[in-house]
């Protein structure tokens, strides 16, 4: 009889396992890469982030702030349903049990943190990621706040975000004292020390003129030079890994790094040129930050990522472009230091140079204070001071997020330009397509900082420091990362 028993449970037991492994093979696999739906809410970020430089013009600053805020905001409602995250700013809505773990309730409630974060910070596009809610099957309208459901979740999340980051320093909603309600109103009063037409002090940033495009000429205003006072994430202080001073002038560093600049943009091969306009990018440009979450996006596709790789890439990504660009301010406005736009004019005054002359004129003969950068006339010069290079910083800080991300310095990625298509005016000077290589993140970053060397943006010192600051802010947005993941494993 106890055979028979024993007989009949084995059984049992092989028809329920032969069942189990049926379902688990009739279950949909989850979308990874380009159809996990956290990748599909970064390229809704990037295209919002290009469409915000279409109409607003190049504020890399602000922009950087909106997706490292949005990527929180979506961290924070995915970390309710996983067994260890810690939100940044999510309070008072407890951790959802293990069996409502699933993809369908992440996917709800990372959705509705983004749409809800998208709509504050990129609120001129709203309509576009409502569309986009439609189009997952989910309810743009639903305005729930309950902490039970993921929309509830993803809705206090964003809303949290948002609390959270009001008189931040930002001024975005021209809450500080003096703006008069006018959003990123500079309530510090900075005033350049030269002017576009003088330059008492060969040390400090000069303004320039570009073209209005209408024939006429302007000189742009310093761009947010109160972003310093921007409150980090990660950070402790936006001042904690200053770099030391730049070479002054009458220093043998700074007048070898001047003529560098010169020698360099006046022999730039086609794929220089094609790196120094990839970095810089053209119009609908989704600045450094969303430079940088175009790579990760990449890294995404290559290593087929799930939803919660996406959603912990991302954050960490953004978090650190977002605290590079407050620490790279912080230099900025602490130095106030000499673009090389001013420097080569003055170090080379009533000299004769080889220089590239401009849209159409290739590189002739010309004196030193006509010299300009590889630009078009409408954005000659980032409208900032020069030390640390934004471009070194953001992206020395990334490729090294992303390196520890991955645990591999590997990147392998490769992009098709047309040198001279975002600076020249006629396609008959545009050169033949190259193709720009980017192996490792390290190099990836080294060619970013470079390549504003070589455009005649920055010297080397800028981009030298700003390559180590980035890094230096990176293993403190790690650390960061890993306390929110509630365990140090990945």
């Amino acid at each position: 009889m106890k055979k028979i028993v024993c007989l009949s449970i084995s059984i049992l037991v092989l028809i329920t396992a032969c069942k189990s492994e049926k379902g688990n093979a009739d279950a949909a696999p989850e979308p990874t890469g380009t159809e996990n739906i956290a990748y599909k809410w970064g390229e809704m970020a990037l295209e919002a982030t290009a469409l915000d430089t279409e109409r607003f013009k190049p504020r890399p600053t602000i922009t950087s702030r909106y997706l490292g805020l949005i990527f929180t905001a979506v961290f924070d409602a995915w970390s309710r349903y996983d067994e260890n995250a810690i939100p940044v700013y999510l309070k008072g809505v407890d951790r959802r049990p293990s069996e409502e773990h699933n993809l369908k309730n992440k996917e709800i409630a990372i959705s509705y943190a983004a749409l809800r974060a998208m709509n504050e910070y990129y609120y001129t596009d709203q309509a576009l990621f409502e569309e986009f809610m439609r189009s997952l099957g989910l309810d743009p309208d639903d305005k729930s706040l309950d902490p039970t459901t993921p929309a509830g979740i993803g809705n206090l999340a964003a809303q949290a975000v948002i609390e959270a980051r009001k008189n931040d320093g930002a001024n975005q909603y021209g809450e500080e004292a003096g703006s008069n309600g006018e959003a990123y109103f500079d309530y510090t009063g900075y005033t350049p020390v030269n002017n576009p037409d003088e330059n008492v002090d060969i040390n400090r940033w000069q303004p320039k003129y570009f073209s209005d495009g209408k024939g006429g000429k302007y000189a742009p205003g310093c761009l947010t030079p109160y972003w310093q006072l921007v409150t980090p994430i990660s950070l402790d202080s936006a001042s904690q890994f200053r770099p030391g001073p730049p070479p002054m002038v009458g220093s043998e560093q700074l007048e070898k790094e001047v003529r560098e600049v010169i020698e360099i943009q006046a022999n730039l091969t086609d794929k220089e040129k094609a790196l120094v306009e990839f970095m810089r990018d053209g119009p609908k440009s989704v600045q450094q930050a969303g430079h940088w979450l175009k790579f990760a996006q990449d890294v995404s596709r290559r290593d087929e990522h799930t939803l919660d790789q996406d959603v912990k890439m991302y954050f960490l990504n953004q978090v650190t472009a977002m605290d590079a660009f407050i620490a790279s301010w912080e230099s900025k406005m602490y130095y106030d230091f000499a673009r090389p736009y001013a420097l080569v004019h003055d170090y080379f005054q009533g000299e004769l140079i080889k220089a590239w002359g401009g849209p159409g004129k290739g590189v002739i003969e010309m004196q030193g204070e006509q010299w300009r950068p590889y630009s078009p006339e409408e954005f000659l010069c980032p409208p900032f001071p020069s030390y640390v290079s934004g471009h070194s910083t953001i992206s020395g800080a990334c490729s090294e997020a992303l390196r520890l991300f991955t645990g591999d310095d590997h990147f392998g990625e490769t992009v098709k330009l047309v040198p001279g298509s975002l600076t020249e005016t006629d396609p008959a000077n545009y050169g033949d397509t190259v193709v720009l290589e980017f192996p490792t993140f390290t190099q990836t970053a080294e060619m970013a900082g470079i390549s504003r060397v070589m455009g005649g943006y920055h010297i080397q010192a800028d981009n030298v420091a700003g390559l180590q600051l980035g890094r230096d802010v990176a293993q403190k947005a790690w650390e960061f990362y890993q306390k929110h993941l509630g365990t140090s494993e990945l």
